[in-house]
């Protein structure tokens, strides 16, 4: 009888401490859910993205003027 008082109790402690530790992990879950973090969260993704895409029209046009300039010199010698 012992046995199945230390297994009982045993079980019943981890799925107490179980369901805490899911608990707060929803709890975390649902705070990182909250519009105003979901907002933050876009709002620093879409200034990345037009930093990025702003970058890469520089870079293409520095690219493109660089072969257009590369082909006039090139009609230029014929």
């Amino acid at each position: 009888m012992l046995k199945r008082t230390v297994w009982f109790t045993t079980g019943a402690a981890v799925g107490l401490g179980s369901s805490m530790w899911v608990q707060r992990r929803v709890k975390r879950a649902a705070r990182r859910l909250l519009p105003e973090q979901v907002a933050a969260g876009v709002g620093t993704t879409v200034r990345r993205t037009v930093a990025d895409v702003r970058a890469a029209a520089v870079e293409g046009r520095d690219a493109m003027r660089a072969r257009e300039a590369e082909l006039r010199a090139g009609m230029r010698d014929r």
